[in-house]
């Protein structure tokens, strides 16, 4: 196991340095500046500012000395935030993504895994029907359209909890709940066709010959191997929660990472958008490792090669 992780951890080098060079470049091709604004700046001091922070330097000595800087674990300064650093945004934004990210996910696997279970015991019953009808619903709403009408509906029109920010508990629920939605009905499908698919073998009936009760059969004997859809599915689903959140974030005015992130790009912050990307990238590949090892761990017929 330990070859297999050193093997993949090698591997995420070149795949890193890809998405930092592409990101670099891309980013510095775009229209703009990070000077640029609707009150302009005299030659004199946008060449001074443009000296203090390299970027009079050739494109290709820049790059070089931004790749020195990274490999001190320096993402440099901002070029919208003054006095501030890229690192010092990202630890002060991240807290709050990474509990809407996971809060988002706990709901997408409680909810999708309990429907899923539920769909595959009570197969074509309106247990079956309702539960992949809340799925398909669920599917066919993006969360730029649930997060409003969740907003109408719960915020608006009942006044259960605030339309928008990051104050209380509370207001946790509505962002958690248009993300993690989204992805539980994802979830219930995958552990429907999973739990169909094993509680048809041979050692599920073994099991209720012997007089294992149904709870037992279900909770100790075939959840383990109809979830292995679900584990499968957990990195695409992570990167898209985390990537979904760039939208909830703005939807519901909240100072996340994936917030500064888009106002990074509109205000041209090079080096806040690099390291919002490489941050991103970097959980991504590493959560994605975790989920092809817990894979193997859950599934005896898979090594780790």
């Amino acid at each position: 196991m330990f070859r297999f992780i050193a093997r993949r951890l090698l591997e995420t080098i070149p795949v890193l340095l890809i998405i930092i060079t592409a990101t670099f470049f891309m980013i510095r091709f775009v229209p703009g500046g990070p000077f640029t604004s609707e009150k302009a700046v005299t030659p004199e001091i946008k060449a001074n500012l443009e000296a203090h922070y390299g970027l009079n330097k050739p494109l290709y000595a820049q790059y070089f000395d931004y790749l020195g800087s990274l490999l001190k674990g320096d993402l440099g300064p901002s070029f919208k935030y003054p006095n501030r650093t890229v690192n010092e945004i990202i630890f002060d934004k991240l807290p709050v993504s990474l509990e809407l990210g996971l809060t988002s996910l706990a709901v997408a696997l409680i909810l999708g895994i309990t429907l899923g279970v539920i769909a595959a015991v009570k197969r074509n019953t309106w247990w079956d029907y309702l539960s992949s009808s809340i799925a398909m619903t669920g599917i066919c709403i993006p969360t730029f359209v649930l997060g409003p009408v969740l907003v109408l509906f719960f915020a608006i029109y009942l006044g259960w909890f605030n339309a928008s920010g990051w104050y209380t508990s509370y207001d946790r629920v509505l962002p958690a709940a248009t993300l993690g939605l989204v992805y539980s009905a994802y979830v219930a499908r995958l552990t429907r066709g999973g739990m169909l698919e094993i509680l048809n073998q041979d050692y599920i009936r073994t099991a209720r010959a012997k007089g294992a009760s149904e709870t037992r059969v279900i909770l100790r004997h075939a959840l383990r191997g109809g979830l292995l859809p679900v584990v499968s599915f957990l990195g695409p689903a992570i990167a898209g929660i985390l990537t979904g959140s760039f939208v909830i974030e703005t939807i519901f005015q909240i100072p996340g990472l994936g917030r500064e992130f888009v106002n990074s790009a509109f205000n041209r912050d090079y080096t806040l958008v690099l390291g919002t990307v490489i941050l991103y990238a970097t959980l991504i590949i590493t959560l994605n490792l975790i989920v092809d090892v817990v894979q193997v761990l859950l599934n005896p017929k898979l090594k780790f090669e």
